[in-house]
């Protein structure tokens, strides 16, 4: 693919345990463009949080590549600079949301900015653009325990979307959603991804949510599935899982 905004080549990672090394990715390789949702799927221990983590500089890789699309390789970056491309470029959801309890739902999708020093009124402007695109305008001065599961996973979103990064990466965002929430939730993140232009990698154990995907990657136990086990918008990438 050309024109990529996140890539990763030939990755792999190995931790240390009492018990021996543990080969969670081996040799993975995928790229994500502008506007494209990839769908990582697999059942747990297939590898997808860690590729997760290695594509979002949370985590670096034993060996192989993460490089952004001007170039750097962000595996490779200082740790200050890393910490940069993170808040700037780089937009999470956690399964878990990761919202602040004390915090409302504004104050949690103000975090980001007050970390980039944006000014106090650039900020409400743009928490409340953010809050009013997830459909939760209404909401705004509500406390995570407030709200319902679906939309305490809109206000992570709209976290993760204020500081307008240009990759997204989503952890199983569904994880803890019933089935007719978790797709209007894969509903919104497909939406934003192609309306905002973003390079998108959702991690799902999910077959059905991989309906929402431009492409899938499929793992199982640290390696790809076969070609004809994946769905059928799926292009088979060469790597392994977590």
């Amino acid at each position: 693919m050309s024109g990529s905004v996140l890539r990763a080549v030939e990755v792999s990672r190995v931790f240390a345990t009492g018990a021996g090394d543990v080969h969670a990715l081996r040799g993975v390789s995928l790229e994500v463009g502008a506007g494209e949702l990839v769908v990582v799927r697999g059942p747990s221990g297939s590898g997808k949080t860690t590729l997760l983590n290695l594509l979002g500089g949370l985590d670096r890789p034993t060996g192989g590549r993460v490089l952004l699309g001007d170039g750097r390789e962000l595996s490779a970056l200082p740790e200050k600079d890393v910490l940069t491309v993170r808040r700037e470029q780089i937009g999470y959801v956690f399964q878990s949301f990761g919202l602040i309890p004390v915090l409302s739902a504004a104050e949690n999708v103000e975090v980001p900015l007050r970390l980039l020093e944006v000014p106090a009124r650039e900020r409400d402007e743009r928490v409340a653009r953010a809050l009013e695109t997830v459909g939760l305008a209404a909401h705004a001065r509500q406390r995570p325990y407030e709200l319902s599961g679906g939309q305490q996973q809109r206000v992570g979103i709209a976290r993760a979307l204020v500081a307008e990064p240009a990759i997204l990466l989503a952890d199983e965002p569904t994880g803890q959603l019933d089935s007719a929430t978790a797709a209007t939730i894969m509903d919104l993140i497909r939406s934003l991804t192609h309306r905002r232009g973003l390079a998108a990698v959702v991690s799902t154990h999910d077959p059905v949510l991989t309906e929402q995907a431009d492409r899938v990657v499929d793992l199982h136990d640290g390696r790809p599935r076969p070609a004809a086990t994946v769905a059928k918008r799926t292009v088979r990438e060469t790597g392994a899982g977590e």
